[in-house]
């Protein structure tokens, strides 16, 4: 998620720095360096991400399964009833026991179960709710060991471009928030390019500190001279 600003254009070069170090955490202990991100809590228990609840794909699922399921089971009661089978079954079976494994449908059927069993596979065992950033929980407090915090990602660019945007000589800026990764750019209308990512680095570094995330992500900062009109 991103969020951008901006005032009047000028000027044209750039500066830009990789990734850095985030800041320190609200303990005072510094962040592992580049590339590394923790997940922690004041209680030493690991944070774990929201798991989305995915209503749509599971109602989707039981009731295509449930109406297949439903209409094999009215069929196969029909024919034990002493009623012929059904027309499509007779022909599902007969283009079962005919058709080679190499025909092109065989294999079309197969990929298409193949990919919808991966898709499935993969809501089941992954958390979703990318949007929502854990918090750390709060520490000292009795009875708030099971309280669990998000920040959406939308929320926080915007908290981090109002920030960027008191740095001055900051003309403009648009930050996005990874999970891992927080890159802000810039256009600096005056001042020196060095100074203002100086004081972005250390500007943004306290905000992100500050915003109490459980995974404190690295920070990336890139400004650059605003093009002429």
């Amino acid at each position: 998620m991103s969020a951008n600003t901006s005032r009047q254009p000028t000027g044209d070069s750039d500066l830009s720095s990789g990734p850095g170090q985030a800041a320190p955490s609200a303990d005072g202990t510094p962040e592992a360096a580049e590339g590394a991100t923790k997940v922690s809590e004041g209680s030493g228990r690991p944070t774990h991400r929201f798991w989305s609840s995915r209503r749509i794909p599971a109602a989707l699922a039981a009731l295509l399964s449930a109406a297949a399921v439903g209409f094999l089971l009215y069929d196969v009661v029909a024919v034990r009833a002493g009623r012929n089978a059904m027309r499509w079954r007779r022909r599902l079976a007969e283009e079962l026991a005919t058709r080679p494994l190499d025909d092109v449908w065989m294999i079309v059927g197969a990929a298409v179960a193949m990919a919808l069993g991966l898709w499935l596979f993969l809501l089941a065992v992954t958390p979703g709710l990318r949007r929502l950033l854990s918090m750390r929980r709060p520490t000292g407090i009795p009875g708030t060991e099971d309280v669990r915090a998000g920040l959406d990602r939308r929320a926080a660019a915007l908290v981090l471009r109002d920030r960027a945007m008191r740095v001055p000589g900051v003309q403009s800026a648009q930050v996005d928030v990874g999970r891992r990764k927080v890159k802000a750019q810039a256009r600096a209308h005056f001042r020196e390019l060095e100074e203002v990512r100086a004081d972005l680095d250390a500007e943004l570094g306290e905000a992100v500190t500050s915003l109490g995330l459980a995974r404190q992500p690295t920070l990336a900062v890139r400004v650059r001279r605003p093009k002429k009109g």
